[in-house]
């Protein structure tokens, strides 16, 4: 568990359904997610299973808990690949911001990691701003890369090496 000073980043567990559920059932903050927002409780609860058995080794991923509730999440959700969501209730607050500057340098002191990855749809431009200010540069672009619904997505690639996070740490 990783504490800041308005968030508290912690391993899923099942009693979160309901709170990722309002996350990822919301078309705001699934508008560039690699899916379309779910439908159904159980295709949250098929995430959150998946999120709750990874391996520590395999994963470094965050429920993102403000104030109570989980409103997102944050980490590597596969070695190497960071990624993150909020519920748009919380956009523009600086939580992610928040969330990000605590789960990457645990994903460098605990991983056997040098890099990290981002792949971030180029019509995200909150997401690409805050990686960038945390570090991250483009190091690839690509089309039509993922099918989300009947809409294919083109990708952005970042990468934040080990070395440069520690010269860019933000204050």
């Amino acid at each position: 568990m990783i504490t800041t000073e308005r968030l508290v980043l912690r391993r899923a567990r099942m009693s979160d359904l309901e709170d990722l559920h309002r996350v990822f059932s919301n078309p705001a903050a699934m508008r560039y997610w690699d899916s379309l927002p779910y439908k159904e409780t159980e295709q949250t609860q098929r995430l959150l299973e998946s999120m709750v058995a990874a391996s520590p080794e395999e994963s470094d991923d965050f429920v993102i808990e403000h104030e109570g509730h989980a409103i997102g999440k944050a980490g590597c959700w596969r070695l190497g690949e960071i990624g993150f969501i909020l519920h748009p209730d919380h956009w523009g607050k600086g939580l992610a911001r928040e969330a990000l500057c605590a789960a990457i340098p645990h994903v460098f002191e605990c991983l056997p990691i040098d890099r990290l990855e981002a792949d971030v749809d180029p019509r995200n431009d909150a997401s690409l701003k805050l990686l960038s200010r945390l570090g991250f540069r483009e190091v690839g672009r690509a089309a039509r890369t993922i099918l989300v619904g009947d809409e294919w997505c083109d990708s952005v690639y970042l990468e934040l090496s080990r070395a440069s996070w520690k010269e860019a740490l933000p204050d």
